[in-house]
């Protein structure tokens, strides 16, 4: 297993998917589909990403890039409201 998986604990309950590259639209789709899980990304060391609900979780510490993406891949996973 690589060094940045072994940050922190992963449930074993949850799919983990490996993407080699940073593919925001593959990786909000994998998040809309299986709604809880944890995607580790291998470029630019960027890690792993736990999502709950369709949705990331902001980890209470992270580094500016780390908060970037997770904020990009939360806004790409916004459903829109419907109009009244």
């Amino acid at each position: 297993m690589s060094d940045f998986m072994e940050e922190a604990e992963i449930d074993k309950d949850l799919p983990v998917r490996i993407f080699p590259l940073y593919a925001p639209r593959l990786i909000a789709k994998h998040a809309k589909i299986f709604r809880d899980g944890v995607v580790v990304v291998r470029e630019d060391e960027l890690g792993q990403m736990e999502f709950k609900d369709g949705r990331f979780v902001m980890p209470q510490r992270c580094s500016a890039r780390m908060r970037q993406v997770i904020q990009e891949l939360n806004a790409m996973l916004k459903v829109p409201q419907p109009a009244c």
